[in-house]
């Protein structure tokens, strides 16, 4: 029973409006995708991890891992120009090492989604197993609207049911691995994320609750709440 880490970075980071991709900047004197790769590393209950990068800067991320003396990453392949392409190079380099083995379980987690831990890890990993896949979720903490592309309200969401996708996103292997073919084959390349893709060919969801620090770092304002939640964690630790 295999559990592997799929970690996807293949975004150059527009938003950040930085020169350096938004996984390579730093916190703490450590690059973002270190961070992230790091929690997986140290987490007992992960085999193998993969990573989708950009392909320009796959050989600087080797130097960064063997610094940081990471050991389980066994490829790093180049990413796409979707997050969507990006998981699909990951995935199918993992299926074709894991193929044979129908309960191999995979984590599909954000490059810039430092702020995990292993106890979320551990429970997407039950949740594959006793659901057949873990969607990692915060609670939303404002009012949600849905409304037309007119900008009419068409509903208020209940703030007590309403949660927000993040990650890790888990799944058997050879499950997510069909439908991303699926999704290739009917010519669909920009699902948002996996759980996006679920829904659209109705497969059923589980979620596993995350804490709202779990963001995702794309925008210089996040870029800064995060270096601040790091801190905080630093200081708790020291």
């Amino acid at each position: 029973m295999k559990k592997i880490a799929l970690i996807f970075a293949g975004g150059t980071g527009t938003r950040m409006k930085k020169q350096v991709p938004k996984q390579f900047l730093e916190i703490g004197k450590k690059a973002i995708i270190v961070r992230t790769i790091e929690v997986f590393e140290k987490c007992d209950d992960i085999d193998e991890i993969y990573v989708s990068c950009i392909e320009d800067w796959i050989d600087y991320l080797k130097e960064l891992l063997e610094k940081a003396n990471i050991k389980k990453v066994v490829r790093i392949v180049p990413g796409g120009k979707t997050d969507q392409l990006s998981i699909c190079n990951g995935l199918k380099v993992a299926y074709e090492k894991n193929k044979n083995e129908d309960d191999t379980r995979v984590l599909i987690h954000d490059g810039v989604r430092p702020f995990i831990d292993e106890d979320l890890i551990k429970r997407n990993i039950n949740c594959v197993i006793e659901n057949g896949c873990a969607i990692s979720c915060a609670p939303a903490i404002e009012t949600i609207l849905l409304t037309d592309r007119k900008g009419e309200v068409n509903a208020i969401t209940d703030r007590n049911y309403s949660k927000l996708a993040r990650a890790p996103q888990s799944f058997y292997l050879n499950n997510i691995y069909d439908l991303h073919m699926k999704a290739l084959a009917e010519g669909i390349d920009d699902f948002i994320d996996n759980c996006t893709m679920m829904n659209y060919y109705n497969k059923r969801l589980y979620m596993v609750e995350t804490s709202s620090d779990n963001i995702k770092i794309t925008t210089p304002n996040d870029y800064y709440i995060a270096k601040c939640i790091f801190e905080r964690e630093d200081e708790i630790d020291g």
